[in-house]
């Protein structure tokens, strides 16, 4: 019998989907002192500002995420962390959850499901259940992320030294 090395299935979770989750993360963990400005959260995290705004529009929309203008402003989580679980952040930037054995042509009209289709559609259920049990509260209690997280705040304490010594 033929074993393969690669997998046969890929778990479709696209930039946009993860940078969502990470934003979110990141926003959850520094908003003990109020809003928290997108711009800092693209120092930390290395996602480009213009990228974030458009994730944060849709949270926004989907009321994940609430706004607070002016001197202070920024970004607060429209409910408490443990109310808040992955797939819903997936979900509010449109984001299907989707194992796929094969890629699609996208406007194919000659599409015919396969013969594991079924299997795929019940794991992409799964996962996406699964995702629903896991909170960004959960996901700040995770060790790795916290130490993660110490690291990202170096940075922009690192960036935040090298605009004051240009200034």
């Amino acid at each position: 019998m033929q074993r393969f090395t690669q997998p046969a299935c890929i778990m479709r979770l696209s930039t946009k989907s993860r940078y969502a989750v990470t934003s979110l993360l990141d926003l959850v963990m520094h908003s003990d002192k109020g809003p928290v400005s997108l711009a800092d959260i693209s120092v930390r995290q290395g996602i480009s500002l213009s990228y974030l705004e458009q994730l944060f529009a849709k949270m926004r929309r989907n009321k994940l995420v609430v706004s607070t203008r002016g001197p202070g402003g920024g970004y607060s989580l429209g409910d408490t962390p443990d109310q808040v679980c992955i797939a819903d952040v997936i979900n509010a930037v449109d984001e299907e959850m989707q194992v796929a054995d094969k890629d699609l042509p996208n406007a194919s009209s000659t599409y015919e499901p396969c013969l594991t289709e079924q299997l795929w559609e019940e794991l992409s259920a799964e996962i996406e259940n699964y995702l629903t049990t896991i909170s960004l509260a959960d996901m700040m209690q995770n060790d790795e992320v916290r130490e993660l997280s110490r690291a990202h705040d170096l940075r922009q304490e690192n960036n935040d030294l090298l605009k004051q010594k240009d200034a």
